[in-house]
């Protein structure tokens, strides 16, 4: 809760006049009672109608000013708490873009967008509920018990004597719901995360004949959120009933003692309506501020989630380049890593070497590390053991803004936005139109774009699906060679392409990208076969390095790839 009242001091200004104002509307309200009492007491024996019509302009006028204090002043927490959860949206959001990989393996993607939706939303609506009962819900409170006190001492200590039990209740209850409802926003990421699978892979549920199956999963965690959260809405819930059993048990017995007090002439009729009318405005301001508690129940839940995002510690630091001189433009140095630190290594002890403008392709079966090389390269993760080095610089002395200005780079899994195609290549960089035509032509889509009228101002859908799969990879190609990178990365981007555009790629490559040194992952031999070196993997560890033939003659499993992918040939 510290990090939103951090958020809340730039509005304490305008609060402070939305409190004065609320403020001022419930003692109105407070007064109207008292007036009324007043009225039938003393004014009406009188039978004077001019001093009847007076106090009752005066009931008008405190009327009046109570609603329009309270819309007042409402509209101001409305509204900062609009701007308050803006803020903590947007930090939210770039806190997230800003987690390194592994810490977003560890909070998971479905709970990062349930912190920035449901759990933003809970705290609008604690902002806003504490602004609008915050202080009008604790004047009518206090202010009735006073008023009351004044009205008929005997009456109010019969009242308070039941108002240590509410607050047993109020403080109890709000204890137990804090966990339940941090529990909730738990089975809500896991509700996220199966409607993000069935959004994403929906193809695969409907050709695979799979929706029974996936409605049954998604209903076993719909189950799980309504049970956690019926849990927490029952607990919560019993505060009121509680509450209704304490304070009517109370006006029962302000109306028995003062039945007996009018009767004994105590205390007048004007004074017990009166304060019947005050109990009902503190019975109110005690079910508001039990509302109260059940919303910061929520919000406070919400709140240390959105806090562990915004104040996780920075994981890929920059710290010294530790130059070395070398005439290599990429090292890897004995490398190791894994994924979930403990357990077995992803990679282990890898090594190579690659001068500027050299090519390494890297093969080997699914899961045997390929991907993993890549994302250390570019720094998504930090290596467990080892160094890798660009240009004698260790990766983690680079700053990540020049180290990404160096690579361009296609993703195994790489997404196209709904926008043109010439706007998916530049990608909001600083990149020339020209630039964007050379890198299209040498990404062989040149072709398929001018086939189509608009050209590169041709609109994509969501993930590019009026496209087929080479021509998105022959977009993506041309999004990483537009800005002319230092380093290329290709993580199999060409399993879409058929021979013969690869075949035209590679020598567009190797001819308009002399000085770029380039890093292929591949399942074709073909798509490698003419690089400098080949990295052949195998469980995470290196079992063969050298050109296409040196591995033919003395890697066994390389040449049994390669041979039952091209029968001995290479195209």
């Amino acid at each position: 809760m510290k990090k939103i009242f951090e958020y809340l001091r730039p509005s304490i200004p305008k609060m402070s006049l939305g409190f004065i104002i609320k403020f001022i509307g419930t003692i109105m309200d407070l007064f109207i009672p008292w007036i009324l009492s007043y009225l039938i007491d003393y004014i009406v024996p009188k039978q004077n109608m001019s001093q009847i019509l007076l106090y009752g302009f005066f009931m008008i006028i405190c009327s009046v000013i109570a609603w329009a204090g309270n819309v007042i002043a409402n509209r101001i927490a409305s509204a900062v708490a609009r701007n308050t959860t803006q803020k903590i949206r947007h930090d939210l959001f770039s806190a997230i873009s800003y987690l390194s990989c592994r810490q977003t393996d560890d909070f998971t993607i479905a709970s990062l967008e349930s912190r920035l939706t449901s759990d933003t939303y809970n705290i609008h609506q604690m902002i806003g509920m504490m602004q609008r009962l915050g202080v009008r819900a604790p004047i009518l409170l206090l202010g009735g018990i006073t008023v009351t006190m004044f009205l008929d001492p005997i009456l109010t200590l019969v009242l308070l004597a039941v108002l240590p039990f509410v607050g047993i209740v109020v403080f109890y209850i709000s204890k137990k719901g804090i966990p339940l409802y941090m529990q909730l926003q738990k089975s809500i990421d896991k509700m996220v995360r199966i409607v993000r699978e069935n959004a994403s892979g929906i193809r695969v549920i409907k050709a695979l004949s799979k929706t029974e199956y996936e409605k049954r999963r998604f209903s076993d965690v719909n189950s799980e959120v309504v049970k956690k959260e019926t849990k927490a809405s029952v607990t919560m819930a019993a505060s009121n009933p509680l509450m209704n059993l304490f304070l009517n048990a109370g006006l029962t017995l302000v109306v028995v003692a003062g039945a007996f007090r009018v009767y004994h002439g105590h205390t007048k009729t004007g004074t017990i309506l009166a304060f019947l009318t005050y109990f009902t405005i503190i019975l109110n301001a005690m079910l508001s501020i039990n509302r109260m508690f059940v919303m910061y129940s929520k919000g406070s839940a919400s709140a240390k989630r959105i806090s562990e995002i915004i104040d996780a510690p920075e994981d890929l630091t920059t710290g010294a380049k530790n130059h070395i001189k070398s005439n290599y433009h990429i090292i890897f140095d004995h490398v190791s890593f894994a994924y979930n630190s403990g357990r077995k290594n992803t990679i282990s002890d890898i090594s190579f070497s690659l001068k500027k403008g050299e090519t390494l392709g890297i093969i080997g079966p699914t899961g045997c590390g390929k991907s993993t090389i890549v994302n250390l390269l570019i720094r998504f993760y930090d290596p467990d053991s080892g160094v890798i080095r660009i240009n004698g610089d260790d990766i983690r002395g680079i700053s990540p803004k020049d180290l990404y200005s160096k690579i361009g780079i296609v993703f195994q899994n790489d997404i196209l936005f709904a926008d043109t195609i010439a706007e998916n290549i530049i990608f909001g960089r600083d990149i020339k139109r020209d630039a964007v035509e050379n890198a299209v032509s040498y990404a062989q889509a040149e072709e398929f774009i001018d086939e189509i009228d608009e050209g590169l101002d041709y609109e994509l859908t969501i993930r590019g699906s009026n496209l087929s799969g080479g021509q998105k990879q022959r977009v993506l190609i041309s999004r990483a060679l537009a800005s002319n990178p230092e380093i290329l990365i290709l993580d199999d981007s060409s399993s879409a392409l058929d021979y013969n555009t690869d075949a035209e790629l590679r020598q567009a490559l190797k001819k308009h990208f002399k000085n770029t040194t380039t890093i292929i992952v591949a399942q074709r031999v073909s798509s490698i076969s003419y690089a400098d070196h080949i990295l052949m993997l195998e469980h995470g560890k290196a079992i063969g390095y050298g050109t296409h033939e040196e591995l033919m003659a003395t890697c066994a499993e390389y040449k049994e790839i390669s041979d039952s992918q091209m029968g001995g040939t290479i195209q």
